[in-house]
């Protein structure tokens, strides 16, 4: 057998053990150092992993100062130290503690030496909370986090914007399962995300502050993803993949930038079809 068989046989090898194993290699586009969110400030809640982590990323090689905030304070550590650069801040916060947030806003505003935030990112959350399996105190959990916790950070953060003139964004971190039968406490929050959204935008839009959401389908996040798995295909998906998070990313960049400012009120389904085409790629059972 010459050279150019025994090279030929090994790629077929090779492209079949890919095969196989269902290994799947994805070329992301990344938004490119840019100064599109210079002299923005953004605060980021669950900013330590994930889509929270991916946004701040992406915000500060686009010019903004970021604030991650979040629970977990070595998680954050952590978080801003993968990001890098001088501009990242770590705030540690319960958004579910609701007497607590609107001091942690001025903590936040403290942590810059007075200057002021004019970017929200409601992306903390928790999944869950099966009809079939859940219990109160699951859903409880659930429901405060990922409304509670939302409807509450917004209110004190559009007050401290409103009151101060600061013309800004909130973006809300909604999902496909807001287009879905609403069969867990996650997916009941979620439709109550995609409304809350709306109504925040048409309350805050004459005060100059835009509020949108961006709503993700199955993406590879430690919540999603919770047995480390590394394969990023997904069969029983539309384009038969995980979403990444600094796909989210990306158009959360556009969206808080001046570019998305004739954007308000609308939630952007980046779901890979999930919820807005297909709702096969979950199991549905009582």
């Amino acid at each position: 057998m010459n050279l150019k068989a025994k090279i030929k046989r090994l790629l077929m090898q090779i492209a079949d053990i890919f095969r196989k194993k269902e290994i799947t290699y994805l070329s992301i586009k990344h938004v490119e150092p840019t100064k599109l969110l210079e002299n923005r400030v953004a605060l980021i809640t669950g900013g330590g992993s994930g889509i929270g982590k991916a946004i701040a990323k992406s915000f500060a090689e686009s010019g903004a100062i970021v604030i991650i905030a979040g629970r977990n304070e070595e998680k954050l550590i952590k978080a801003k130290k993968e990001i890098g650069g001088g501009n990242v801040y770590t705030l540690q916060l319960d958004t579910t503690d609701i007497p607590c947030l609107s001091n942690k806003i001025k903590e936040a505003e403290q942590l810059l030496g007075g200057r002021t935030i004019d970017i929200l990112i409601n992306n903390a959350g928790v999944s869950g909370g099966e009809i079939s399996t859940t219990n109160e105190i699951e859903f409880d959990k659930i429901i405060n986090t990922n409304i509670k916790g939302t409807f509450f950070m917004s209110k004190y953060f559009g007050e401290y914007m409103r009151d101060r003139g600061i013309k800004g964004n909130i973006l809300n971190i909604a999902s496909s399962s807001s287009l879905r039968p609403a069969t867990s406490a996650y997916n009941i929050s979620k439709w109550g995300i995609r409304g809350f959204t709306i109504g925040l935008a048409r309350l805050l839009a004459p005060h100059g502050i835009t509020v949108n959401g961006i709503a993700p389908g199955p993406t590879a996040t430690p919540m999603m993803m919770k047995n480390n798995e590394k394969n990023m295909a997904k069969p029983n998906s539309l384009i038969k993949r995980w979403i990444l998070p600094e796909e989210i990313a990306n158009m959360a960049v556009f969206l808080v930038s001046d570019m998305g400012k004739s954007i308000v009120g609308d939630i952007v389904y980046m779901t890979g079809g999930a919820g807005n085409v297909s709702n096969e790629d979950i199991s549905y059972n009582f």
